[in-house]
């Protein structure tokens, strides 16, 4: 009988809904900024339906404790650009 291999399973900030780890982007803020996870500090999870979503700017703010929508925004176009 063949064993089930355990699945990490986290959540969006976004849409709250639940989700394997590996069907996730995981992100970090640093200093205001945000960045993908780079394995030190505090990191949250958005699913790639959330990445439009009219919430996201306001849950990036909110995780980054920083006011700039517009520029968080932008950069997590940038990050998903740069990594897919």
């Amino acid at each position: 009988m063949a064993q089930k291999l355990h699945q990490p399973i986290r959540m969006c900030v976004v849409c709250r809904e639940r989700f394997s780890q590996s069907a996730l982007l995981r992100l970090q803020c640093r200093e205001g900024t945000l960045e993908p996870f780079t394995n030190q500090g505090r990191s949250f999870y958005l699913c790639h339906q959330c990445i439009e979503h009219k919430k996201t700017p306001g849950q990036l703010a909110r995780q980054c404790k920083s006011g700039a929508t517009v520029e968080l925004m932008n950069r997590l176009k940038e990050i998903i650009v740069n990594d897919g």
